[in-house]
């Protein structure tokens, strides 16, 4: 192809034409630009390939990641639930309610005492952000969402902070004066396990009584009804979120 297209420069060139050999000249010119910008176009095309195959599959991680977070939230809700009654009926016996069922008014307490923090399983998003890669989400909901869901999910953690310290000044350190926790807990413990760990431990009802005339811890379950409260609507909006979340990766991997 190159020699035919000297060829005829040659043939131009001895006919002494130099208007065509000008014009042939041009539009060889015009061919070889032509050519490039196919080139770059196809390179182009191929790169953009490469970034939205790479976007896809941090897609599918981070949906991946949300749907083991929308488990998660999902225990945590029922949890706190279950910690929010607990706490709503030991009141009951602050307010004057006797105690009928040790074990029962003991796995309350417990219940209680033994909350845990929740964490999000988001290490995709961790990755976009650190790395960078966070612009690679071309879909604005998407990206958006993820971090709107990071925002709720730093409110969750100040509540915790916040009633972490209502715990330890008033369930907590008022509990090491009054209470003996070792058969507490393993009264517990046997309760949930089924009777698995042996005969169930014995339970002091004078502590408890003691323990109900302290207001401090009364107002330590107050607090729990209050923050656990407040952090289920976190987890409630977080868990929305996420569902809706997983629904628009769904149609973008499906696109």
């Amino acid at each position: 192809m190159i020699k035919f297209f000297r060829k005829i420069r040659q043939n131009l060139l001895i006919e002494n034409k130099l208007s065509k050999y000008l014009l042939y000249a041009i539009g060889e010119i015009i061919l070889v630009v032509i050519g490039i910008l196919i080139a770059l176009q196809i390179n182009n095309n191929n790169e953009t390939a490469k970034i939205r195959a790479k976007e896809l599959h941090y897609l599918k991680n981070v949906k991946a990641d949300l749907t083991l977070t929308i488990q998660e939230l999902e225990q945590f809700i029922n949890t706190r639930n279950s910690q929010i009654k607990s706490a709503n009926n030991v009141i009951e016996h602050y307010n004057g309610k006797p105690i009928s069922n040790l074990n029962s008014f003991n796995s309350d307490v417990i219940n209680v005492y033994t909350w845990t923090r929740f964490f999000q399983i988001n290490n995709t998003f961790q990755e976009l952000t650190y790395s960078g890669n966070l612009a690679i989400i071309s879909n604005d909901s998407i990206k958006n969402g993820l971090l709107n869901l990071e925002a709720l999910y730093k409110k969750i953690k100040y509540l915790e902070d916040h009633f972490r310290y209502d715990a330890e000044v008033n369930l907590y350190n008022p509990s090491y004066d009054i209470l003996d926790i070792n058969p507490m807990g393993e009264n517990y413990l046997y309760k949930i396990t089924n009777g698995e760990l042996g005969s169930q431990a014995e339970l002091d009802k004078s502590r408890f009584e003691e323990m109900l005339l302290d207001i401090r811890q009364k107002n330590g379950f107050a607090f729990a009804v209050i923050e656990f409260s407040k952090m289920n609507i976190q987890l409630i909006s977080m868990k929305n979120l996420a569902s809706n979340l997983v629904k628009t990766i769904d149609n973008e991997l499906n696109y």
